[in-house]
């Protein structure tokens, strides 16, 4: 951010409106100040209508400028920076439990060193969604399921790949009722166990938010099932199994092609590549499925393809395969990768905030 904000002046640009007001963030600004209702049509035919965007974060916003003398692009960075905080603090939490201190360390400091880690600084949902889902997570490890549930729903309703946390928690849940169930019918069962209400309410409550927003919107367009898809149809967003992003990459072969978007196809790419190293490492049960969830929605979805890597990002399990060689490794080596990617992750975060032309 210091990097950026020098560059900034330097081109005379404001750190602080590029970090408060670029791109999705004036919507949710927007959303903040006068509710939904604003759709914007251009002319190739595209509809962007603000209700393809999850309202906790901008309900938090308007909550903040209530309360507080500040503009909502100024709210949404303390709510960015203090998400941003609490997730670096849940990640190391979640990492320190499954394994130990040094490696939560060094997982933390990946994360915080992502080619888009500048969206940790910025007035977007991405901080947010990764708060609720490393302490979802933890919560679900040291076995607190309504916890674990509570914060998956709200994780639901801060971005739609929120539903990864929900999808964690059920995962979770219907293992642990399989087996409780088996014990059970062998004489097994053990008094320590969460009580079934328990686990059955967290999983009720886990895709909650993401499933009420998407009735919502339904309902407010007259379509109560497809009715949000509609909408992500508008902005060119929709669910394919990766049909868009191919026609994409295979464009990128054949025409010049916007430097973002090579870089989101190696880092994309990449996310992959770490997702099958993180489950042959045989991870723990909701870091699986909540990483390999968030992965799925990002390959197959299609539109906005130099966002990619940015959706990426609240999928911090897929650096436990990377942090685990970095602590088995020597330290010269490990020092080296890390100052490489720092010095990516400085320059490349710099350019999209204040060079690059399209969309982070």
């Amino acid at each position: 951010m210091g990097l950026m904000a020098l560059w900034a002046w330097h081109i005379g640009k404001s750190p602080r409106v590029l970090l408060a007001t670029s791109w999705d963030s004036d919507w949710y600004s927007r959303i903040a100040a006068h509710g939904y209702g604003r759709t914007l049509h251009w002319p190739d035919g595209a509809v962007q209508s603000d209700l393809a965007f999850f309202p906790l974060y901008p309900g938090l916003i308007r909550s903040l400028t209530t309360a507080l003398p500040v503009t909502g692009g100024t709210a949404g960075l303390m709510l960015s920076w203090a998400a941003a905080g609490a997730a670096a603090w849940g990640v190391y939490a979640l990492v320190e439990r499954l394994y130990d201190r040094r490696l939560a360390t060094v997982v933390v400091l990946l994360w915080g060193l992502l080619p888009h880690s500048i969206v940790l600084t910025m007035a977007y949902t991405e901080p947010l969604l990764a708060a609720f889902a490393a302490w979802s997570l933890y919560a679900l490890v040291t076995r607190r399921p309504l916890w674990a549930g509570s914060l998956a729903a709200l994780a639901g309703l801060t971005r739609p790949n929120g539903i990864a946390v929900g999808a964690a928690v059920c995962a979770v849940v219907a293992y642990r009722l399989f087996t409780r169930g088996r014990r059970a019918g062998r004489g097994n069962a053990n008094r320590g166990e969460e009580a079934v209400w328990r686990l059955c309410a967290a999983a009720a409550l886990a895709p909650a938010g993401w499933g009420g927003y998407l009735l919502w919107v339904g309902l407010r367009t007259g379509d109560p099932v497809g009715g949000y898809f509609a909408v992500q149809s508008g902005w060119t967003s929709r669910f394919d199994l990766g049909a868009g992003a191919l026609r994409v990459v295979r464009s990128m072969v054949t025409t010049p092609a916007f430097f973002g978007f090579p870089m989101a196809l190696v880092i994309t790419c990449a996310g992959v590549l770490l997702l099958v190293l993180l489950l042959l490492e045989r991870p723990s049960l909701p870091l699986g499925v909540y990483a390999g969830v968030l992965v799925l929605i990002t390959v197959g979805g299609s539109g906005f393809f130099e966002s990619k890597p940015r959706f990426l990002l609240p999928a911090f399990p897929l650096l436990i395969p990377l942090a685990l060689a970095l602590t088995r490794a020597r330290p010269r080596a490990a020092i080296t990768v890390i100052a490489a990617l720092a010095g990516v992750s400085f320059a490349y975060g710099t350019y999209l905030l204040t060079l690059a032309p399209l969309a982070l």
